[in-house]
């Protein structure tokens, strides 16, 4: 895992897929959401001769060959994105087989645990790590945890933490749980975070509204100035 997330040039793909609409990213959280911070975002650095002594180590030598299933119609240049993973796999050795489809037809052959490798984005509805790492990371049981863990990730260590910062009242010890599980998952490579999708907005001149963070604009918030053009 840590060999494919090395692989990857994030830079590249802000500068030339995402046309710099993109904040390249290590932790699974962006900023504005609590628990993230600049000290624990911390991208990995792109070497491919780590990667292939990495894949070496673990008994690959000359790579291995999976299937990478992707949106083509649901993130901002969702397909494109994962094109450029091919490539950028292709340099240490490991051949991807690429199928995109249109995200129901993903997303039902996700739930159904038919991708062995998958790209997925994540909002957070509550502005709290804990709704990302519950979802995403925490091992599958009932309800919320591991509701959307299709990469069948498990270990005692995150879920120990994600079940403590469940009943911490205090927010000091909370906000320091939250740190650990995020910088664990970060570590232990359990998904491999790309970056943080940027939203553009535009308005007419004369018109000024506030960018939310859910994307949806509301009147209250929005002034118009007759005069502008």
């Amino acid at each position: 895992r840590e060999a494919l997330s090395i692989a990857i040039d994030r830079e590249a793909i802000k500068r030339n897929t995402m046309r710099g609409l993109s904040l390249p990213a290590g932790i699974i959280v962006a900023p504005g959401v609590n628990g993230h911070s600049p000290e624990i975002d911390v991208i990995p650095k792109v070497d491919a001769e780590r990667a292939k002594k990495l894949l070496a180590d673990a008994g690959y030598p000359n790579g291995f060959e999976f299937q990478l299933n992707c949106p083509n119609n649901r993130y901002v240049n969702d397909e494109e994105i994962c094109q450029n993973l091919v490539s950028m796999w292709a340099r240490i050795g490991v051949k991807t087989k690429l199928v995109a489809e249109n995200f129901p037809i993903f997303i039902q052959k996700l739930q159904n645990f038919e991708h062995s490798a998958y790209l997925l984005g994540w909002g957070v509805a509550t502005f709290d790590a804990q709704y990302s790492l519950q979802s995403l990371i925490r091992t599958r049981t009932t309800g919320a945890d591991g509701n959307f863990n299709y990469g069948r990730i498990s270990d005692p260590k995150l879920d120990a933490l994600v079940d403590a910062m469940k009943n911490e009242t205090d927010v000091a010890k909370r906000n320091a749980l939250i740190k650990d599980a995020l910088v664990l998952t970060r570590d232990e490579v359990h998904s491999i975070p790309l970056h943080h999708q940027l939203r553009p907005w535009a308005m007419k001149k004369g018109v000024s509204t506030t960018h939310r963070a859910d994307d949806r604009p509301e009147a209250r918030f929005t002034t118009v100035n007759p005069g502008g053009s």
